[in-house]
C-alpha cells in the first residue's frame, strides 16, 4: 500500500487536473456560446424576416397564411430566445457583457427555478469591482449556490454584495448541514473548494469559507479597492 503522503500527492495531482480540465472547458463553452448567439442566433431571425416576406407574397393567393406564419413565427421567436439564453449562460464572460449585479441576479434566477427553498439577493449599487474580480466572484457565487442546493439540503440560502468599511465583499451563506473544517484539513478537499480557491488565486481577491456541522456554511470573498479606487 502506498504511504499516505504519496497517496495525497495523488489525490491532489488529480483534483489539479480536473481544475484543467475545467478551465479548458470554459473555453470552449464561450466558443459554443458566441456560436449559438453569432450564428444560430441570426440565422434564425433572417428566418423570420423571409417568413414575413413570404406572408405578403402570398397573402392574396392564400389569406389563411398569416395565420399558419404567425403561429410558426411564435415557435420561432421562442426558439430564439431559447438559444440566446443558452448563450448567456454558456458564455464565461457573462460579467463583461450584462455587468456583474445582473449577472448574478440571472444567476439566482436560474437557481431559484430548481430550488424548493428561498434565495435572497441583495446587491450594494455603490459597488465597483474590476472585471477580473468580478469575473471570480460570480464563478463563486455560482459554485457556493451550487454546493447548498445539492449538497447542503439547505431551505435558505443568502447572496449579498456590499460594501464594508474597508473593502467590498460577496457573501454566499446558507442555513444546510455544513462540515467540518478541520476534517477538510486532514482529508482530500472536494472539488468545491478547490475550484473556489483556484478561482480566488487568479484575481485579487480573498476567500474565507466558514462552516461547521448542523449550522450552515459561510462563503465570502472580498476585494480590497486600490486607492483612487471608488
Amino acid at each position: 500500500m502506498a504511504p499516505h503522503g504519496d497517496r495525497t500527492d495523488s489525490q491532489e495531482f488529480l483534483q489539479r487536473m480536473i481544475v484543467s480540465t475545467i478551465n479548458a472547458r470554459e473555453v470552449e463553452s464561450n466558443r459554443v456560446s458566441r456560436i449559438l448567439h453569432d450564428e444560430v442566433g441570426q440565422v434564425l431571425t433572417a428566418v423570420g424576416l423571409m417568413l414575413d416576406v413570404l406572408k405578403l407574397d402570398f397573402k392574396a393567393q392564400a389569406p389563411e397564411i398569416s395565420d399558419r406564419v404567425h403561429e410558426i413565427q411564435k415557435v420561432l421567436d421562442q426558439t430564439v430566445q431559447q438559444v440566446r439564453s443558452l448563450s448567456y449562460d454558456l458564455n464565461p464572460s457573462v460579467v463583461e457583457r450584462a455587468g456583474l449585479q445582473m449577472a448574478l441576479d440571472r444567476l439566482v434566477g436560474r437557481y431559484r427555478e430548481k430550488f424548493a427553498g428561498s434565495i435572497r439577493y441583495l446587491y450594494d449599487s455603490s459597488v465597483r469591482v474590476p472585471l477580473i474580480a468580478g469575473n471570480a466572484w460570480y464563478k463563486i457565487a455560482e459554485l457556493a449556490l451550487e454546493n447548498a442546493i445539492r449538497h447542503a439540503q439547505a431551505s435558505r440560502i443568502e447572496l449579498h454584495v456590499r460594501r464594508t468599511q474597508k473593502n467590498v465583499a460577496l457573501e454566499v451563506r446558507d442555513n444546510g448541514s455544513g462540515f467540518s473544517l478541520i476534517d477538510v484539513m486532514k482529508n482530500p478537499r472536494g472539488l468545491g473548494l478547490l475550484l473556489i480557491e483556484n478561482y480566488a488565486s487568479l484575481s485579487p481577491i480573498a476567500v474565507d469559507v466558514k462552516s461547521s456541522p448542523g449550522k450552515g456554511t459561510l462563503v465570502r470573498t472580498t476585494y480590497i479597492p486600490e486607492e483612487g479606487e471608488t
